[in-house]
């Protein structure tokens, strides 16, 4: 059985094939996954934190939310990535309607600090490897411009491992969480697929072992470097960087 989803110019990264079925992009991994597709609910995933959350169509106010209070609101599922209609506003502007907030989006509270991502092994819901990225503080349409591969984050990687247990008991592959100040905005049965070239040439052929054979022999630690957006509006130019 084949990788699902990988780009044609990326094939050599996916050796050896796998035995059972694996996507390694979103719209493959919700559909080979039916038992664990839930956690792309992004609502469910706030409110399992106790963070302030609704759908559209509940006012913020009615809730007891100050009106200054910053909000943030995007689709509860989203599989086609790029921040797709997510924007920030506050809970006045979305209570008087001055904020469109459509079906089937939900307004959240906006977090800030690190924006992190982070791609996890994992074993019948344990977490085994961790491999960190950083987002730059700069952005560009609330997306970072640059990301740094390799980080250190030992702090996050209790929560991390606690909310794979919690949302993933029993999933076995390849899981990615990312954060913003410490709490999870989203979660998703795959990794980051650009990534990938700094994991090192035993990363794939462990996580084929980790699906296939449920075996964990451990990894190498991963390379560190940074890759920049090349999508966006920002009207300054940073070149393509990889620091090894």
């Amino acid at each position: 059985m084949p990788f699902h989803g990988v780009l044609p110019h990326r094939h050599h990264l996916f050796q050896p094939e796998p035995l059972h079925d694996i996507g390694v992009n979103d719209t493959h991994a919700w559909r080979l996954n039916p038992q664990h597709r839930h956690v792309y609910d992004k609502l469910q995933l706030a409110l399992a934190q106790g963070l302030l959350a609704a759908p559209c169509g509940i006012d913020p106010l009615s809730m007891g939310i100050n009106a200054a209070t910053p909000l943030f609101v995007k689709p509860m599922t989203n599989l086609l990535g790029m921040s797709l209609d997510a924007q920030a506003t506050t809970a006045g502007n979305l209570s008087m309607g001055q904020t469109q907030c459509a079906p089937g989006c939900f307004w959240g509270e906006y977090l800030v600090g690190d924006h992190t991502s982070t791609d996890c092994l994992v074993l019948a819901g344990k977490a085994l490897w961790f491999a960190h990225t950083q987002g730059a503080a700069e952005k560009d349409q609330q997306r970072p411009i640059y990301w740094h591969i390799g980080v250190d984050l030992p702090h996050l990687e209790p929560t991390i491992s606690d909310i794979i247990h919690t949302q993933l008991p029993g999933y076995t592959g390849l899981c990615n969480v990312e954060m913003i100040g410490g709490k999870v905005i989203e979660m998703h049965l795959r990794g980051s697929n650009g990534f990938f070239d700094f994991y090192g040439k035993h990363f794939v052929p462990a996580w084929v072992a980790l699906v296939d054979k449920r075996l964990w022999q451990g990894l190498e630690r991963i390379r560190t470097g940074y890759v920049y957006s090349l999508f966006g509006t920002a009207r300054y130019f940073k070149p393509t960087q990889i620091y090894l």
